[in-house]
């Protein structure tokens, strides 16, 4: 039986996890496949561009999270996957070398009204990198699993 259930993620709790590193070689490999934009590919675009340095994409981090994310409870829970995320911001880049950090803070979780089996969670992500500065934050839903269906 999993360990997470939608009664698990009450309003105003946080979980923390990660302390995922950020491969350079995987970043480029991953900016070469779906963000071939210079800044994320070549050193000297990068230099020059706004972000001053090579850095990873930003989707690169989202799947970064998201791995951490599975790591920490999605893979021990009964999410039934996400309706999508509202917000998502890129605060700093993230560069090779960097390692991340989560914080998710669980902003409302209420019973589906369709589906009676299902909770609704909408979470604060806030990333962090071994600085403690925010590099990401991004809010949104996922769905998961009621222990008991009537509620």
């Amino acid at each position: 039986m999993p360990t997470y259930a939608f009664e698990d993620f009450t309003p105003g709790r946080v979980f923390e996890f990660g302390g995922m590193s950020v491969d350079r070689e995987e970043g480029l490999r991953f900016a070469a496949a779906y963000d071939p934009q210079p800044l994320h590919l070549d050193e000297v675009a990068a230099e020059a561009s706004v972000l001053a340095g090579l850095s990873v994409s930003g989707w690169h981090t989202c799947a970064m999270v998201m791995r951490m994310m599975c790591d920490a409870y999605l893979l021990d829970s009964t999410s039934q996957g996400s309706p999508g995320i509202d917000n998502l911001r890129w605060l700093k880049p993230v560069r090779p070398g960097d390692t991340l950090r989560v914080r998710m803070t669980v902003q409302e979780a209420r019973a589906s009204q369709s589906r009676p089996q299902i909770g609704l969670v909408r979470s604060i992500w806030a990333v962090f990198n071994q600085k403690d500065e925010q590099v990401l934050s991004m809010e949104g839903w996922g769905m998961f699993g009621r222990r008991e269906a009537g509620g």
